[in-house]
Order: C-alpha cells, then sequence, then structure tokens
C-alpha cells in the first residue's frame, strides 16, 4: 500500500542526519508521495506532512511532490474533499520546504504548463511562490523578475478576451489570473516604496527595475490588445482594473511620470545582437503608447499628472505614440490610436497650432499614417473616425500650417479621393480669407504656387480620369468658385494671372483626356453589346482579381453597367468644365468691353 511504502522512507529518513540524504532516498520519497496522491491517499500525506518529526524530510524532499500535487489538484473537482487536502499540502510545502528549491520545483511547473491549463496553473502557484520569494535573502530581485517574467511569458500566447460577452465569460481565465499576478506583486512594490520612503537616495535598484519591466509587459499584453472602455452591465471591468493596478504600481514606485515624459532610451539594455536591440525598442514603443492611451483616454493615474502642460505640448509628446498606434493594423491597437490623437486635438482651440510644429517629423508622418487609415483599414466605423481625426488636425493648424499640410498631402496621399478631399478644404480657406479675414497664405502668390499643385492633371492627357475623377471634380468646383468670386479687376487669388498656364497644364488636356475616355469606353460598349449573343451561348464571365484575391464573377450585364457608369463620371466632369469655360469665357469678354 502507497502510504506503508511512505511511512517506511520517512521512518528511514527520520534516523538519517540532513546532511547524509541520499539522492535515492529522494527519489524513493518522490515516488511514494506520488503513489499516495494518484491512489486518492492525500490526506494520509497530509498527516505525514503535518508531524513535526518529519519536519527535516519534508524541508528537504517535499518540493518533490509539486508536479504530481498539481496534477490531482486538477484531477479533483471543486468541491471534492481530496482536493482540499492537496490544496493543504501546497500550503504546508510553501511553509516547510527550502525556498530556493521549492522556488525552482514552481517555476518549472508553470514553464511546463500549456494551453488551457495555463492560467489556472499560473493562479493556482502564485501564492506558494509568494510566500517562497518573501523567505529569500539571497538574489531576491532577481527571483521576483524570473517569476514574472516567466508568468508573462506564459500568458502572452492566449487570446485576449475582447468582447463583452468573451470578457464575462473569461474562458481561459486570464482576466482573473492577471489581477491575481497584480496582488502576487503587492509584497514586492511595498518594499520598494519603504525603502525608497527610508532614504532619497535609494540605491537598490534591482527590484524596482523587476517591476518597472513587469509593467512594461503588461502594458503590452494583455492591455494594449484590450478592450478597455467601459461595458454595459459589467459591474467591474477586470481589464480596467488590471489597467489601474499597473498604473498605481507605476505611480507608487516612481516611474509614471517619467515615463509618460521621457521616453527612456537611456535605460534600455545593450544588445549586441541588432535584432534583439529592435525588438526591444518596439516592445517599449508598444508598452509607452499604452501607457499614454491610459492615461489621456482613459484618465487611469491622471489625478497625479500635472496641470502645468499646454494642450500643443501634450500633443508632441504623443505624436509618437499616436504614430506607433497608426502603424498597426489590429483594430484594438489603431482604435487607441484614434482615440489618443481625438482627445489630444479635442484638448486644443482651432487655428491655435502653431505650424513650426510642422517641422517635427511625427506631424507630417501621422497624417500620412491617418490617410493610409481611411483608405486601406478595412473596418468601415475606423476609416470614418481617421477621416474626422484629419479634419479636426487640419482645423486646429494656423493658416501657414494648414497651407503647408494641403502640400505634404497633394504630395503624398496617392488616393484621389484623399485628394479632393483636400482641394475642398483649400476652397474653404481661401474663401475664408476673401469673405471674412484677409490671409496672405491663401491669396496671392503662395496660393498660386498651391494651385500648381491642384489644377493639373497628373499624367497629362493620359490620366486615368475615372481613377481620378474625385480630384478632378474638386479641382474643378475650386476653378469654378475662383473665377465667380473673384474679379479679374481686383485678382486677389492670382487665378486670372496664372490663367494661361491654367488652361495648358489642366483645362486642354482634360479636354482631350475626356475625349480619348469617352472614345474608348463607347467602343467597348459597342464591343460588348455585339458580343452579347456569343457570350450568352458559351456562358463566359469575366473574372476580376483584385490584390491577388479573385472576386465574383461579372456578366456581360454588369460590365455594361460599370462602362455606363464610367461614360456618366466622364459626362458630369465634362458639363462642369463645360460651364468652368463658359464662366471664363463671358468675365474676359466682359472686360475686354470694359476696356474697349
Amino acid at each position: 500500500m502507497a502510504v506503508d511504502e511512505l511511512q517506511a522512507i520517512i521512518q528511514r529518513c527520520q534516523i538519517l542526519e540532513e546532511a547524509d540524504f541520499k539522492g535515492e532516498d529522494f527519489n524513493l520519497f518522490q515516488v511514494a508521495g506520488q503513489k499516495c496522491l494518484e491512489d486518492g491517499y492525500a490526506a494520509q500525506l497530509l498527516e505525514v506532512i503535518q508531524n513535526e518529526k518529519n519536519k527535516v524530510i519534508i524541508k528537504n524532499m517535499g518540493w518533490n511532490l509539486i508536479s504530481p500535487l498539481v496534477r490531482c489538484i486538477f484531477m479533483y473537482k471543486q468541491e471534492d474533499d481530496k482536493r482540499e487536502h492537496c490544496l493543504k499540502i501546497l500550503d504546508q510545502l510553501a511553509q516547510l520546504c527550502n525556498p530556493k528549491e521549492l522556488f525552482l520545483g514552481l517555476l518549472e511547473q508553470i514553464e511546463q504548463t500549456s494551453g488551457e491549463q495555463v492560467c489556472q496553473t499560473v493562479t493556482l502557484l502564485l501564492q506558494p511562490l509568494q510566500t517562497v520569494l518573501l523567505k529569500l535573502q539571497n538574489k531576491k530581485a532577481y527571483s521576483v523578475g524570473l517569476s514574472l517574467a516567466m508568468i508573462m511569458n506564459q500568458l502572452t500566447p492566449l487570446p485576449v478576451p475582447y468582447t463583452k460577452q468573451q470578457i464575462q465569460e473569461d474562458k481561459l481565465g486570464l482576466c482573473q489570473c492577471c489581477n491575481a499576478v497584480v496582488d502576487f506583486a503587492k509584497p514586492f512594490v511595498n518594499e520598494v516604496v519603504k525603502n525608497m520612503e527610508k532614504s532619497s537616495e535609494y540605491n537598490d535598484m534591482e527590484l524596482k527595475e523587476e517591476l518597472l519591466k513587469f509593467c512594461m509587459k503588461s502594458l503590452k499584453y494583455p492591455l494594449l490588445t484590450a478592450q478597455l472602455e467601459q461595458l454595459e452591465g459589467v459591474e467591474e471591468h477586470p481589464f480596467r482594473h488590471f489597467a489601474a493596478e499597473i498604473i498605481d504600481i507605476l505611480w507608487d514606485i516612481r516611474e509614471l511620470i517619467p515615463l509618460v515624459f521621457l521616453h527612456r532610451k537611456g535605460k534600455c539594455p545593450h544588445w549586441e545582437n541588432q535584432d534583439f536591440a529592435d525588438i526591444e525598442q518596439k516592445n517599449s514603443a508598444d508598452s509607452l503608447a499604452c501607457l499614454s492611451y491610459l492615461m489621456f483616454v482613459q484618465h487611469f493615474g491622471i489625478d497625479c499628472f500635472p496641470m502645468v502642460f499646454s494642450p500643443s505640448y501634450l500633443l508632441q509628446c504623443n505624436m509618437t505614440h499616436i504614430e506607433v498606434l497608426l502603424k498597426r493594423t489590429e483594430e484594438s491597437m489603431l482604435s487607441k490610436g484614434l482615440d489618443l490623437f481625438e482627445s489630444c486635438l479635442l484638448r486644443m482651440e482651432d487655428n491655435g497650432l502653431l505650424h513650426q510644429y510642422l517641422e517635427f517629423r511625427d506631424f507630417i508622418n501621422v497624417p500620412q499614417d491617418l490617410v493610409k487609415v481611411m483608405t486601406l483599414c478595412p473596418i468601415e466605423h475606423l476609416r470614418k473616425k481617421s477621416l474626422n481625426i484629419l479634419q479636426l488636425f487640419i482645423d486646429k493648424f494656423d493658416a501657414e500650417g494648414k497651407y503647408t499640410l494641403f502640400r505634404c498631402l497633394l504630395k503624398t496621399s496617392n488616393h484621389a479621393g484623399v485628394e479632393g478631399y483636400i482641394i475642398k478644404n483649400i476652397k474653404d480657406q481661401i474663401h475664408l480669407s476673401l469673405t471674412a479675414c484677409d490671409n496672405i497664405w491663401f491669396t496671392g502668390h503662395h496660393l498660386i504656387s498651391l494651385l500648381d499643385l491642384v489644377l493639373l492633371l497628373p499624367e497629362g492627357a493620359e490620366t486615368d480620369l475615372l481613377q481620378n475623377s474625385d480630384r478632378i471634380m474638386a479641382s474643378l468646383n475650386l476653378l469654378r468658385y475662383l473665377v465667380i468670386k473673384d474679379c479679374e479687376s481686383d485678382n486677389q487669388t492670382g487665378v486670372w494671372t496664372t490663367l494661361a498656364k491654367i488652361e495648358q497644364n489642366f483645362l486642354k488636356p482634360l479636354h482631350v483626356g475626356l475625349n480619348m475616355s469617352k472614345a474608348h469606353y463607347e467602343a467597348e460598349i459597342k464591343n460588348k453589346k455585339e458580343n452579347r449573343r456569343e457570350v450568352h451561348s458559351s456562358n463566359t464571365v469575366c473574372s476580376v482579381t483584385v490584390s491577388g484575391e479573385k472576386m465574383p464573377a461579372m456578366t456581360t450585364e454588369m460590365q455594361l453597367q460599370v462602362l455606363h457608369s464610367a461614360l456618366f463620371t466622364f459626362d458630369l466632369i465634362e458639363s462642369v468644365l463645360a460651364r468652368v469655360e463658359e464662366l471664363i469665357e463671358v468675365k474676359v469678354k466682359a472686360l475686354m468691353d470694359e476696356n474697349s
């Protein structure tokens, strides 16, 4: 019987000195103890462990029981007495075993767990691991750091619950586990706080650094991926609670404010391998971006934040983080980037952001990233939000800033819809200059320079008019506005001075392009109609490939519909073009009559 075998080994070891224990004794104890657990004799094993006479044996050999003990705990049901006995054994081992040996045993058990049992195992072993770490005298900071790193490495591959239902179900137990890990770290945070209170020149930075690493890892996972908005019907959002705890730790160890403002370039470890250095820098950038989101959007720790900084300075500090988030493709991270950008902009007054900020690289890169979200993101509500934020960004700049930003976006967006949107903004600024306040950036020679970018066809008469229709229509509408609003005698905008150039670079090539495009599409329509009978008889369809993916097949009728739609677009462009030319002719003729 397993209990008898165990008692025999115990009696044999009781008469030995601690130094006389052999490897064979350890193995026999482990096998017998494991058999007791597997055969259901946990209560008897508990008695053996609690016996004061066996204290030395358990101190040296008890850690060997961790692996079978964990297996048995998960094997028994929650209400089973045997499970309760196993939990008491685990607690006794934490109290009695050699801390160093038990520490390694617990860590090994956490490292070996995988899949659905990761969170269960970590949550189960956190309390005994904490007990052991608090007993350690040597290398405590290193051991705490190793424990936290191992735990976070095991949790990181798990999917983060995102929807309300997933968070409430917490299928793998990640929400509960994350908050248990914070509770595990609290005694060590308190130790750092006490040491800092004792001395303003607190030199033992190791434990503090390990806690800081843990917080940085937690910001990247799970918080960067997690949905952190308040959820209706969820009394305490587990990830919001976790976020608040991480912010509290950073504040307690006096790292919160330095992290927000200092990008910690000097604190990154030195790696000889550049790939490792790049990974470290990226992880740090992700964590800092998440920290800014927590503080400035969700307002965690905002009460600790000094309210002495201007909104434009806060925007400048956050642009690096916004850029990091907008370059990601995951919805959770993109939405955090957009929210952070919007939050910073809403703190500012319109027309109050100085044009000099565009000398910073981030202030040019971020609107370009925003354009990519607007045009490439598959999630509709994020595309719409990014467009609104772009307009908000434009509105915040002074006149010269708007002018510079427009030039930049016209040159870099490479998207007709975006270019059309920018041209509409230019028209609005010109209108303000002509009606409300005189503005040198949207009148005179500055405007003429801008119009050179607007009133032209990128590839002359051979420009794809259909693909560029948004830009062309916006340009024609702008030109029509200028011709109507600005009298030739006043010429505030300078459009009449540069009319010959506009006709040469824009109006004439557009005429030629329209004639060529209409002729081509009309020929295609004629060809499709003539071949319709053959197509029907052979059941031939047209296949279209977009970004390497085959789209649903198009029938001849669908193709004809598309071709007619294109012709309609050309007719629309042609009608506006004719109207613009008519207005120019009338104004020029009126001036000639006046002069004669």
